[in-house]
């Protein structure tokens, strides 16, 4: 299991334990390229989640699709290693319905 895999099950299990429901986004010919890996209701409010290995980059289609949910209302995130714990803190602030959609859309 490479980097990213083994991060996404880590968010995936934050997910869960926040009692959140989540799909894994599976792209393939007949779905749309640039999904974010992750799309959730935590605590009542729509949060998107691009996984990435902290070398990874952001493709500029991934980017769009993430500025988009953003101008749509929800929550949307280029999540790396290193941002994991401004992100958990993000999330704690939703069950608090005390939260900052000012957050950077890549937490690096």
């Amino acid at each position: 299991m490479g980097p990213e895999k083994r991060f996404e099950t880590k968010i995936k299990e934050f997910l869960d334990s926040e009692g959140a429901y989540y799909v894994k986004y599976f792209a393939n010919r007949n779905t749309k390229s640039g999904i974010p890996d992750i799309l959730a209701c935590v605590h009542g409010y729509f949060v998107a989640i691009e996984v990435k290995a902290q070398n990874g980059t952001v493709k500029a289609l991934q980017e769009h699709h993430l500025t988009e949910i953003r101008i749509a209302g929800g929550f949307s995130f280029a999540l790396y290693p290193s941002g994991f714990e401004a992100f958990k803190q993000f999330i704690y602030g939703l069950n608090c319905d005390r939260f900052n959609r000012e957050m950077p859309l890549i937490l690096k």
